[in-house]
């Protein structure tokens, strides 16, 4: 498999540090990967500038920056909630016959981290891995609206409504009315807002610090779903999302 040469060099230099070297001079980076000075310092200012290594004024030596640690963070807690929340996402399953969806804020999207097919209804659009637009599916809204107003505001900074479908949410003014309406009522729908013929619903999960964890959704093809049994799903969403919050120690 060809690989590309200035990925690998990064991640060469990455590999460097550890316990016995967590600050190093860049000569003997450039001893230990056999990169010329010139190359090695372009390579340490584009590293430098998104934050994957930082640079001690004092000495000059580099060192690992805190966008590692960030990333890091974010692995380990999608692993965690990932394990903790399977068993009910299984059992939401079971108990409707839908697909049901975990995901979590990665930037300015929403990914989904697990998903269990429904027997009723087969959801072919998602995937696990797969980034999810915030506007205009139920995770997303959930995801943003229960952010602090710090965060949700860098997230919608610069944000892009594009339309998946005519119902999508297509300004900053309608996606914050529909935030307050969220966060009100505790819940999200996506009313083929993404996917024509797909209706959605979400509820969030919160941490011990009274944080947006995760999201769970629901997704039910519209034809075989009335109202009443989309209500009562909701009600099955807020149990799990109460269940599972005070499962990772957070107290309503």
């Amino acid at each position: 498999m060809p690989t590309i040469q200035s990925v690998d060099r990064a991640l060469q230099i990455l590999d460097l540090f550890d316990d016995q070297n967590r600050e190093i001079k860049i000569t003997d980076i450039s001893a230990r990967t056999g990169l010329n000075k010139s190359t090695l310092h372009a390579l340490l200012k584009t590293m430098q500038a998104r934050g994957y290594i930082d640079q001690n004024e004092d000495n000059g030596r580099y060192r690992l920056g805190m966008k590692l640690v960030e990333r890091g963070n974010f692995v380990i807690s999608s692993i965690d909630i990932r394990k903790i929340c399977n068993s009910f996402l299984v059992s939401l399953s079971e108990q409707t016959g839908q697909t049901v969806h975990l995901g979590i804020l990665d930037g300015k999207h929403g990914v989904y981290i697990d998903k269990v097919e429904g027997q009723a209804a087969v959801i072919t659009y998602s995937r696990i891995g797969r980034q999810l637009p915030l506007h205009c599916t139920a995770i997303g809204k959930v995801l943003v609206a229960f952010q602090d107003r710090e965060t949700r505001d860098r997230i919608l900074t610069g944000y892009s409504y594009e339309a998946a479908t005519p119902r999508s949410i297509g300004s900053e003014a309608a996606f914050v009315k529909e935030l307050t309406s969220v966060r009100e009522q505790g819940y999200a729908i996506d009313d083929q807002e993404h996917v024509k013929g797909v209706r959605c619903t979400a509820v969030p999960i919160f941490d011990d610090k009274g944080k947006i964890a995760a999201a769970i959704s629901l997704s039910t093809l519209t034809p075989i779903v009335n109202n009443r049994d989309f209500e009562r799903y909701i009600g099955l969403l807020n149990s799990v999302s109460s269940e599972i919050s005070a499962l990772i120690g957070h107290r309503s």
